[in-house]
């Protein structure tokens, strides 16, 4: 299944961490309503491309929040593997979710033909619609935070 642009975003719940005591419970899209969120799926914790993605995505947090949209990443990993790569890596700047079952990611038509997640980012506007995608085929890059937040500016703006 591939989910397009235009298609109401799958709502999902899952364990997760921010790297705080308090921070570390079950998010979901649902939640969240009311403002753009970016749903950053990544392979693997402690990969080089992964956490060179998401420091940068954590060093541009501001740019993310002025356009209003919150951050997400989510990866098959265990919330206790996210917390060690947060502390061995981070920290980072929004919760990192925990998809061991992968099936969110099965929702959002992400894994590859053996079942690895894909790296792929998500825009789903303040109503829980998905306004952009991309999935990468290789995954040895991931999209730049300039054309990310360029997407959600034009949801704004519309």
């Amino acid at each position: 299944m591939t989910l397009r642009a235009g298609a109401e975003a799958p709502d999902f719940s899952l364990e997760g961490t921010d790297g705080t005591p308090e921070g570390r419970r079950r998010y979901s899209l649902g939640e969240l309503g009311g403002a753009p969120v970016v749903l950053v799926f990544y392979p693997a914790d402690n990969s080089p491309v992964c956490t060179v993605q998401l420091n940068t995505y954590s060093a541009d947090i501001g740019r993310f929040a002025d356009v209003g949209a919150q951050v997400l990443a989510i990866s098959p990993q265990s919330v206790q593997d996210h917390e060690r790569f947060a502390a061995d890596h981070g920290p980072f700047a929004f919760p990192l979710l925990s998809d061991t079952g992968k099936d969110v990611g099965r929702a959002y038509g992400i894994l590859g033909p053996v079942g690895f997640y894909r790296r792929s980012i998500f825009v789903v506007d303040a109503l829980g619609v998905v306004r952009w995608s991309h999935r990468a085929t290789a995954g040895l890059t991931f999209r730049p935070v300039d054309e990310i937040v360029d997407v959600v500016a034009d949801l704004r703006s519309s």
